[in-house]
């Protein structure tokens, strides 16, 4: 007896233009691990996902019927091959096939000319198709966890000026060729855990690379290695551009000179007489593969805090994903300055400036659910921006479009910079989207800002974390996953460094003690915040089974 699906009718019903199965492995058994034929006929689709689906492994070669598709998403299933008509799917911006079993990809893939974004990782892939310079809007590649021995030759090379972002870890990559120079939009470079023994010195030539990882590298230069295992990002870079090319070779090498400035005499001062008092600590750090997070509990029962999704919030900015975040340590130090600062590199890069996706942090303890994502006419509703005094949503953005062209014309620039390159997002918007706690008070003006009432301070202990994007529910999970990566990272450097409490110049609020057993130690605890439409139908829950699929060295969840 053939199966039904529900979701495919209903989509096909409603003109649906987002469609996401999960867990359907009951009903593939019924249809012999084939996905219903009508799924194909669902031309409005810019948006499909299949995931957690253990007896799918092979997708119809109909899958090129779906010619709008701007994002196809088929993770954590059985797959062992991709159909080449996928190439058909000419507007499609995301691929994400990780976690799969594929052995080789087809080779129409390089013939996407949108694409933007690839996700291969964890499959057995050991090499890409030729042609890949050919998406020359790539911006994001992940390979790793597959058994790759070198870069694909198509991706170093300036075919590709967006490329930001590469993500090649836990491979058998044996070398980085120095061509990687030519990659001048490239931001973030993972190589770590393969078989890399040099650097070339060439990787200091891209000019917007922050932030690279090579850990787990047995690398033939040790200081070099200890400055990768301490994650000096800057500090490498220096070290390539002066030292590889003062010593007149192509990679960097032992033997280099390479001149130490006031600040690293300072910092071995400081070295000395920590070893002096018998308090030096060991200043490597810990090997990825070695545990950055674990989970502690996910909760599987609906929790107290809800959002509800209004209709009108769906024609304005309709995506949003959110997550309660519990052991945070923001008390020592820099800690609390420290998240910030990775908050705005996180809006620079994989949000783009905030014009993909925009992240509001706030203190759970202040916030009053349930809460109501909607969308309002600017001038009927107020919000406390950060720092600023109460004001409507109209008047907060003339205002800051004002300072915009200001800043600009002090600064004799053609265009706008700074923190107001976003205001244009709402151009043209009747309506601006917001998100309302239980006692009507706006605590989130997304792109723009999110609320001084729910404001994270040193005193914070627990957090809701949001995501919003017009874009896709995907980018909106993107994003949130690697927000709460660099909080385990952030989490983790802190438990190590032992910083003292107040050591900085904010001011700190009094607050009740936090809880011992997440004090001693530097895991995170994540709640399940469920998000609905006004009917009560689930639309997003985060983070679900299929969510967090990142490097399981680096992630223990235990539900």
């Amino acid at each position: 007896m053939a199966a039904q699906w529900p979701e495919v009718d209903r989509a096909e019903r409603e003109k649906r233009r987002e469609l996401v199965l999960q867990g359907v492995d009951e009903r593939l058994r019924q249809d012999d691990g084939r996905l219903p034929p009508a799924l194909f006929s669902l031309s409005l689709l810019n948006y499909l996902q299949v995931s957690g689906c253990s007896e799918l492994r092979e997708v119809p070669a109909d899958i090129g019927r779906l010619v709008h598709l701007q994002s196809l998403v088929l993770c954590r299933n059985k797959l062992r091959n991709l159909p080449g008509t996928v190439a058909e799917l000419r507007s499609l911006k995301v691929l994400d096939v990780s976690a799969n079993e594929l052995e080789e990809l087809p080779p129409e893939l390089c013939h996407l000319p949108e694409l933007c974004s690839l996700n291969v990782s964890c499959n057995r892939l050991e090499e890409l198709p030729p042609g890949l310079e050919r998406c020359t809007k790539l911006a994001n590649i992940n390979l790793s966890g597959n058994n790759m021995t070198a870069l694909p030759p198509g991706l170093l090379g300036a075919q590709l000026p967006l490329l930001a972002t590469i993500t090649a870890s836990e491979n058998q990559i044996r070398e980085l060729p120095g061509d990687i120079a030519l990659l001048q939009g490239l931001k973030t470079l993972d190589l770590s855990n393969n078989q890399l023994t040099e650097i070339p010195y060439e990787l200091a030539d891209c000019a917007k690379l922050k932030e690279i990882n090579f850990k787990g590298n047995k690398l033939k230069d040790k200081r070099l290695e200890k400055m990768v295992n301490g994650c000096q990002t800057k500090s490498i870079l220096e070290y390539l551009r002066v030292g590889g090319r003062g010593g007149g070779k192509g990679k960097a090498n032992a033997e280099t000179p390479v001149k130490e400035d006031a600040k690293d005499k300072r910092k071995k001062k400081q070295q000395r007489q920590k070893k002096d008092s018998g308090g030096e600590k060991d200043d490597e750090v810990e090997d990825v593969n070695k545990m950055m997070l674990r989970i502690l509990h996910i909760s599987e029962n609906p929790v107290a805090l809800t959002i509800g999704v209004s209709s009108t919030a769906k024609d304005v900015r309709p995506y949003i994903v959110c997550c309660v975040v519990k052991g945070m340590n923001l008390k020592p130090g820099n800690a609390l300055k420290r998240f910030l600062t990775a908050q705005t590199k996180l809006h620079e890069d994989i949000c783009d400036k905030r014009t993909l996706a925009t992240i509001a942090t706030h203190d759970l303890r202040l916030v009053k659910g349930p809460l109501l994502y909607d969308a309002r006419p600017p001038k009927e509703f107020k919000i406390v921006p950060l720092n600023r005094k109460e004001i409507n949503a109209k008047e907060l953005v003339r205002q800051l479009q004002f300072e915009a062209e200001e800043q600009r014309k002090q600064k004799k620039r053609q265009n706008v910079s700074g923190l107001h390159r976003y205001l244009h997002l709402l151009d043209g918007k009747e309506n601006y989207p917001c998100l309302v706690d239980a006692e009507n008070a706006v605590i989130s003006f997304p792109p723009i800002t999110n609320s001084d009432k729910t404001k994270i301070t040193k005193s914070t202990q627990a957090l809701l974390l949001e995501v919003t994007s017009a874009t896709s529910l995907q980018v909106c999970k993107d994003v949130m996953d690697a927000l709460i990566a660099k909080m385990a990272e952030l989490n983790k450097f802190t438990f190590e460094n032992k910083e003292e409490v107040g050591s900085d110049t904010e001011h700190q609020e009094d607050s009740e003690p936090q809880n011992a057993e997440i004090a001693d130690s530097h895991q995170l605890v994540l709640e399940q915040v469920r998000v609905a439409d006004m009917e009560g139908n689930l639309k997003v829950l985060y983070p679900s089974k299929t969510d967090l699929n990142l490097n399981s060295s680096s992630f223990v969840i235990v539900r």
